[in-house]
């Protein structure tokens, strides 16, 4: 009933936020005689706000055309890999005719993003994809919204993402004899799970697995999204935060969590902050710092877009991974695809290299719960482990930003670099090509490069946060 009752208010509020961007367009035209008065440029920031906080925020696209690889410009084609009913795997494409170029780009490694399902779409790691493109062959996994999936494709289970981790990985495998695996956030825990099954079963590996600010054990350095998960019985989750998908989406009839709660959720945690934000952009329109308002909308254009996630992989996220612990405690059992469980077991992983990534200031994720995973992975040997934690960096901080491209991207590129290379037994050798030269931090700038690769405890000298506003031929 709640969700029904969302979509009546937001469609009732459509003609009112149509009228207020309206107002702010015609109130605003620098060519109308009344756009200099004072009174009228408080109108027109003032309705465009309004136009802002009410409009329905869609699916963002990533936008990424061309990147620099030094001083050649490659064009990035976005394109569907595979399709799955949940899921799209995503591989951005680069095409350039400068044929020295062309030759790095084939013998550059592929790495496999697994972005979040946790409220987000993955365009929330455009930065991340952006970056990565100049060394890598990236591939991401596009999550779809629930509510555009209709009933007959079936449930979504938490062991039904793990088995998509798995195909895009063998995917990759079969293209490029192995890749690299990198989560955020997470899809540490389904993905972890996914390479420990394939461990087990004697299947190749990925080269590398990359970590970042995940929920391992979720014990270590409870924040508040844990505690919330943690101090409600699941039947509380079941009967508050569960609906139905109204009669006028795809999806009508499938039990979701909401996106519009979870979002609410998001703002709840830090209310002050967005206000602030909100009251920044409206004095950045009155003096027309348009750079500034820019930021300000690029920001929530993403922020904003939330999608529906399917009742079953949600709940059993909570319970799996939140409340009973399963990973850390050794007791998950995953459905395989003949509907028996398997065990997970992280020891049995012995030829992917292992770096996790947290940052200080992370709120959502806690300090010690990604690294945590280096105790579970016992049969990796402890030179092809290793940790990074970014001083000063937030949750979005550690792969958006300033700080992502300048300080933690160096570190994850070296590490891929070192490990890019396996031997015909499946056991690690180090990689011929050396990764790119990188240095220590001035103690009291941000750096333009990183720490080299050896770094299992190495922090970083910055503690500025970043602020909320930020601005989110031949080929290969």
């Amino acid at each position: 009933m709640l969700y029904q009752l969302y979509e009546t208010q937001r469609s009732l509020m459509e003609p009112f936020v149509d009228f207020a961007k309206a107002s702010s367009k015609v109130l605003g035209n620098p060519k109308s005689p009344f756009s200099q008065n004072p009174i009228m440029q408080r109108l027109s920031a003032g309705y465009d706000l309004m136009y802002r906080l009410g409009k329905d925020y869609v699916k963002p696209e990533f936008g990424i055309t061309t990147v620099e690889m030094g001083e050649v410009e490659i064009s990035i084609n976005e394109r569907i890999e595979m399709k799955k009913p949940f899921c799209d795997l995503i591989r951005f494409k680069r095409f350039t005719d400068d044929v020295a170029t062309l030759q790095s780009l084939k013998n550059q490694p592929a790495v496999l993003i697994v972005a979040p399902l946790s409220g987000h779409y993955a365009t929330l790691l455009r930065d991340t994809v952006r970056t990565m493109l100049k060394d890598h062959k990236v591939y991401i996994t596009d999550w779809k919204n629930a509510r555009t999936v209709p009933l007959s494709e079936g449930e979504f289970h938490l062991h039904d993402y793990v088995h998509y981790v798995q195909d895009f990985i063998r995917h990759l495998q079969a293209q490029y004899g192995n890749c690299h695996v990198m989560s955020v956030c997470q899809p540490t825990v389904p993905v972890l799970a996914a390479v420990s099954l394939m461990a087990s079963r004697g299947e190749t590996t990925p080269l590398s697995m990359v970590m970042m600010g995940g929920p391992i054990d979720a014990t270590l350095s409870p924040t508040a999204v844990n505690n919330l998960a943690m101090n409600k019985p699941l039947s509380w989750f079941e009967s508050h935060v569960i609906y139905r998908v109204p009669n006028n989406f795809e999806g009508a009839g499938r039990k979701v969590y909401p996106g519009f709660l979870q979002h609410s959720g998001f703002v709840a945690m830090n209310p002050q902050n967005h206000q602030n934000s909100h009251f920044d952009y409206f004095n950045d329109l009155i003096k027309g710092d348009n750079s500034s308002a820019e930021s300000h909308r690029k920001f929530y254009d993403e922020y904003n877009a939330v999608l529906d996630m399917d009742a079953d992989y949600y709940l059993e996220t909570i319970a799996t991974v939140f409340q009973e612990f399963k990973l850390v405690k050794g007791t998950w059992d995953v459905q395989n695809l003949a509907g028996k469980p398997e065990r997970v077991k992280p020891q049995d992983i012995t030829t992917s290299a292992l770096l996790t990534v947290e940052g200080e200031l992370d709120d959502i994720s806690g300090s010690g719960q990604t690294k945590a995973a280096h105790g579970l992975c016992t049969g990796i040997p402890k030179s092809n482990q290793e940790h990074f934690e970014a001083e000063g960096a937030g949750h979005y901080g550690i792969f958006s930003g300033r700080r992502w491209r300048e300080y933690v991207y160096p570190v994850v590129q070296a590490f891929i670099a070192k490990h890019n290379v396996q031997s015909a037994n499946g056991v690690l050798a180090k990689s011929k090509a050396k990764p790119k030269a990188v240095t220590k931090a001035a103690p009291k700038a941000l750096p333009k490069t990183a720490p080299k690769a050896a770094i299992s405890t190495q922090k970083t000298k910055t503690k500025k946060a970043l602020p909320l506003k930020t601005t989110a031929k031949k080929s290969k």
